[in-house]
């Protein structure tokens, strides 16, 4: 299997909400040399952009590269409400397009060798979830799935499920002999 197969199935299973337009944006953990990751996630930008998605590396080490995958339009809506923009500014973000918070978050990763705690608002979890851990310090959740819920534990189960439906069907797709960008064609 070539690098690229490898990084497609990777993408369907770790990135299939958003890939599918269920979710603003999934975080992959890419166990990979740069240039690989480099070429993949440019060939990805190339033949995803259509469906208005990209992908972003974050930040990378000698062994891991982390890989924002997005839809632009979802991300920037996200980005666009008050109470994110208020919660962002607490971590020194100034400017609130995508590219810009973009650019501070992979610094702040950089700067730190630690996930910043406004993650979540990125990958599209509920606010009261985002503040829940933040104020809790990762301790005291309702439940634990796709990420540590401190609100509504019944909508996140249904959250959940849809990601695990997507997952499902594109990893189907692609079973079925498919590359990723024939798959999300059908879809």
């Amino acid at each position: 299997m070539t690098y690229d197969n490898a990084f497609q199935r990777i993408l369907a299973q770790h990135s299939a909400p958003t890939l599918l337009g269920v979710k603003c944006a999934n975080l992959v953990s890419l166990d990979a040399v740069q240039q690989e990751v480099v070429l993949a996630a440019s060939q990805f930008n190339r033949l995803a952009c259509k469906r208005g998605l990209r992908s972003r590396i974050l930040c990378q080490c000698r062994r891991r590269t982390l890989l924002l995958v997005y839809n632009v339009a979802q991300l920037g809506e996200r980005l666009r409400q008050p109470d994110v923009q208020s919660m962002l500014r607490q971590w020194g973000y100034r400017e609130f397009t995508v590219r810009a918070c973009l650019d501070r978050l992979s610094e702040r990763m950089r700067a730190n060798g630690e996930f910043p705690h406004e993650i979540g608002i990125f990958l599209g979890y509920p606010m009261e979830d985002v503040i829940g851990f933040i104020e809790n310090r990762g301790e005291n959740y309702k439940f634990c799935g796709c990420w540590k819920v401190y609100g509504s534990e019944q909508s996140a189960r249904k959250m959940f499920a849809s990601y695990d439906q997507c997952r499902h069907d594109l990893c189907h797709k692609m079973n079925e002999g498919r590359d990723l960008y024939q798959a999300l064609r059908l879809m």
